[in-house]
């Protein structure tokens, strides 16, 4: 709520004032998460779209399945909708200017461009990311929205690995994982 006060300017309620503070601590508060980096792509009726995401995670191996979250104001949200299917590509480290691509932010070249790396067509049709450090194709399951994003659990068709380094994504920032310091490490004298 803004409110006109007596000199003519506008000031904050402080209910809105608060909104702000909290919004703002959880935002901070989230950045300190380490995630990985995944590209979500689908294909089909609806189009091919990829979209960088660094919300997704496992959500079942009995059957394996995944689930992945994606702002609504996605273009990628309709397509996974229509097509059924999607793919999730965890990026290994050297995929980070390929990450800003999909996350619309290029340092050079067009956003969104399928031009920019090697694809093959999954069981799904969609997308999989050539050098992938882990790749799902996968069949959606439901969907459901919460607040500004809806969430996707799907059906997980193939998985595979491949033992490289993954990318990360922690403090705004993308990063490597390394080893833990040598005095956290399990010591034998430890049971």
């Amino acid at each position: 709520m803004v409110a006109i006060g007596e000199t003519g300017t506008t000031a904050v309620s402080s209910v809105d004032q608060a909104f702000a503070e909290k919004r703002t601590q959880f935002i901070e508060a989230m950045s300190q998460i380490v995630s990985g980096v995944s590209i979500v792509t689908t294909d089909g009726h609806a189009g091919r779209f990829g979209l960088t995401v660094s919300s997704f995670c496992s959500l079942d191996a009995d059957p394996p399945m995944v689930l992945i979250c994606v702002n609504q104001r996605s273009p990628l949200l309709q397509a996974i909708i229509q097509n059924r299917v999607l793919a999730l590509n965890v990026l290994a480290e050297s995929h980070a200017e390929l990450a800003d691509v999909f996350a619309g932010r290029p340092n050079h070249g067009a956003a969104y461009d399928f031009g920019r790396a090697s694809w093959i067509a999954g069981g799904t049709r969609s997308p999989l990311l050539e050098g992938a450090v882990a790749l799902f194709d996968c069949d959606l399951a439901e969907h459901y929205e919460a607040a500004t994003h809806v969430i996707f659990t799907a059906k997980v068709r193939r998985s595979q690995h491949d033992p490289q380094i993954p990318l990360l994504y922690t403090r705004r920032a993308y990063g490597r994982p390394g080893p833990l310091l040598a005095e956290s490490a399990p010591r034998e004298d430890m049971e």
